[in-house]
């Protein structure tokens, strides 16, 4: 399922970035912070309650994903970054869980375990109190 995700439900914050840098650092917002409402957006319910359900720390308890930009010293280019980070986000929550085949171990494994086993009980036999 592609789904493409609406500019106008993004907000988007220019803040100062972190980290070292010198004197330009310290005067000019390259860092974007974005805001994608999940409840708010245009995206089919099927999807909004897929993206709720997924445990990330960027989805806040209100259903607001945060992501902060400032890999690049350009604010166009963390835009264009934490606009790819928002669609990666929401594309992994989409993608279909594989179901898991259930296994059974090997009957080599299973003999290995019980002979490790028994070795293991006839160490610990050997530890007792000596009989005279």
């Amino acid at each position: 399922m592609t789904i493409s995700i609406d500019v106008n439900d993004v907000e988007f914050t220019a803040i100062r970035s972190q980290g070292a840098g010198g004197q330009h650092v310290n005067k000019v917002s390259t860092a974007i912070h974005l805001r994608f409402d999940i409840r708010a957006s245009a995206l089919p319910d099927e999807a909004k309650e897929k993206l709720l359900a997924v445990s990330d720390s960027r989805i806040s308890r209100d259903g607001v994903i945060v992501i902060k930009a400032q890999r690049f010293n350009s604010q166009d280019k963390n835009r264009a970054d934490a606009l790819a980070r928002l669609q990666a986000l929401v594309a992994q929550a989409l993608r279909p869980v594989k179901p898991r085949k259930p296994t059974k171990p090997t009957r080599g494994a299973q003999l290995k375990r019980l002979a490790k086993k028994v070795q293991r009980g006839q160490t610990k036999l050997l530890r007792g109190r000596v009989v005279e």
